[in-house]
């Protein structure tokens, strides 16, 4: 069933041999663990061979559990582990998914959920890797390999109905290891300008998960997109942490983070600290994000669930936002399921309204960058912080003193006042009793031919004349508390068909109206 490749072969075929697998669940999502694939080296002290590689093969069907895992027996004296994987994609009927297969690994730590084992994942951006104590491929992380069960992480995104026909190669190479380099971060504070309107983008992929682009690259594309912070955030792995440190600068502040990529939707881990891993593998119904979106607050992060729409397979959020800090309402270009999240967004914010609760979800945008052409910093987040630190930055997006807009050409400033002087800004709540005149006012740049609109708890109530071909304009327009709830402001494009708005440039968080 299977070919010797040099030092010998395993395998196994599907799930068959109830001796060779077992079916268990972690806490969360179904696995499969298959037969051990094991080296001749450990066993005998005289064997003089400098590598030996196994050939596993196997088929999945359809419907197989989220990870199937194989063990691999590592013996002494490994300096490196090499995997490398292929499979079949067979054509399938229009509108069924075909074969898509991601790989990771876990070490001899072992792959419970959220334990110490995991040492990288690339998803399906990569066809091999290797780990080594000074170096590993780009997704996962050096160090030692030490002899125990190591456990290779097959995931099958999606089956043919025909199945999944694989096949692994392992090969382990003898010697001494090298030596284990101290990781370097970027710091958590950069220069600054005291409290200003700093701009971000804070989804972003590197050639350390499924992205194209070295984080010099990405750096060198942030400073010129005019964005004062950024942060890491690969699908699944921190394996990029320690390679920000050289890019960051004065004028860039480089956070850290994930892009933690579960089959129920994905959520961005934004500034947490160096090193931290967050697992990804659970459904909703496995009832275990709590624990992770909690961790992640513990390792100083927030919790921004990405693209809550999207239509790729397992992008859409199922999760619920009660665990949210923010979310993430434009991903990318401008997009209707980006409309749609705003819609859903705006549902939230009137719901925190009508409970009269000083509890409600700010929105945020990025780019998700991942490859030319995709533009780094369109969209980009535009935050009121007090300085250009980590928690600084994080505070204002937590609190909702933010903006988004489609570059840095745009500036937005927003505000409601009252009669006697009383002002709210971005994501404040202006205290008046409910039948106080105000007066909301939104001065705008960079958006040619924009047409201003302001919405409420209502929808939308005023609508402007198109801005000037100068892109610069002051709109006023005037409401009460009892009216309006929540004022936030949206600049739109013209529109492209009949009576539908055109896409945004730029969008704000929401200022309250009235007594709490």
């Amino acid at each position: 069933m299977c070919e010797d490749n040099q030092a010998g072969h395993a395998g196994h075929a599907g799930y068959a041999g109830l001796g060779r697998r077992a079916l268990f669940v972690t806490g969360a999502a179904a696995a499969l663990t298959l037969g051990s694939v094991t080296f001749a080296r450990g066993a005998d002290a005289d064997d003089t061979r400098d590598a030996e590689t196994r050939t596993v093969r196997g088929t999945l069907p359809p419907g197989s559990p989220d990870f199937v895992y194989v063990p691999v027996e590592v013996p002494s004296g490994v300096r490196e582990i090499k995997v490398s994987y292929t499979y079949e994609k067979p054509s399938v009927p229009a509108g069924t998914p075909g074969n898509a297969l991601d790989i990771g690994i876990f070490d001899w730590r072992g792959t419970e959920l959220g334990g110490r084992g995991f040492r990288g994942w690339s998803g399906g951006a990569r066809t091999e890797f290797f780990i080594r104590a000074d170096d590993a491929t780009p997704g996962y992380i050096p160090g030692p390999v030490r002899e125990g069960t190591w456990h290779i992480a097959l995931g099958p995104y999606t089956v043919a109905p025909q199945g999944l026909p694989y096949e692994l190669t392992i090969t382990l190479t003898y010697g001494e290891p090298g030596e284990v380099a101290e990781p370097a971060y970027p710091p958590d504070r950069a220069k600054g300008r005291g409290r200003a309107w700093y701009r971000g983008d804070c989804h972003l992929h590197s050639w350390y998960s499924d992205g194209r682009r070295t984080p010099a690259e990405i750096a060198a594309l942030a400073r010129a997109a005019g964005l004062d912070f950024i942060n890491s955030s690969e699908h699944n792995t921190h394996s990029a942490h320690a390679h920000w440190a050289d890019v960051a600068g004065d004028d860039l502040l480089v956070m850290l983070g994930e892009e933690v990529t579960t089959r129920n939707g994905h959520v961005v881990a934004l500034g947490t600290e160096p090193g931290t891993f967050v697992d990804w593998r659970y459904r909703a119904r496995d009832n275990r994000f709590g624990k992770f979106a909690r961790q992640i607050r513990r390792s100083g992060g927030l919790v921004v669930p990405a693209h809550p729409h999207a239509t790729c397979v397992g992008c859409n959020w199922k999760f619920g936002f009660g665990d949210a800090d923010a979310v993430e309402v434009w991903n990318g270009p401008y997009t209707p399921d980006d409309e749609v999240a705003l819609a859903d967004w705006d549902s939230m914010l009137v719901a925190s309204a009508r409970s009269n609760s000083r509890s409600w979800i700010p929105a945020m945008g990025n780019s998700d960058a991942h490859r030319d052409p995709d533009p780094v910093g369109s969209p980009q987040t535009v935050v009121l912080a007090d300085d250009l630190t980590r928690e600084a930055i994080q505070e204002g997006i937590r609190a909702g003193r933010s903006y988004v807009a489609e570059s840095k050409n745009v500036s937005l400033a927003f505000t409601v006042s009252g009669g006697r002087g009383e002002q709210a800004g971005i994501g404040e709540r202006l205290e008046v009793d409910r039948d106080t005149p105000v007066t909301v006012r939104l001065e705008a740049s960079g958006a040619p031919r924009c047409t201003v609109r302001f919405v409420t708890d209502q929808g939308v109530l005023f609508t402007s004349a198109p801005l000037p071909v100068a892109g610069s304009g002051v709109v006023e327009w005037r409401t009460t508390p009892s009216y309006a709830a929540y004022v936030r402001a949206e600049l739109r494009h013209e529109a492209a068909v009949g009576p539908l708005p055109g896409a945004l440039a730029a969008f704000t968080n929401p200022i309250f109206l009235g007594r709490s």
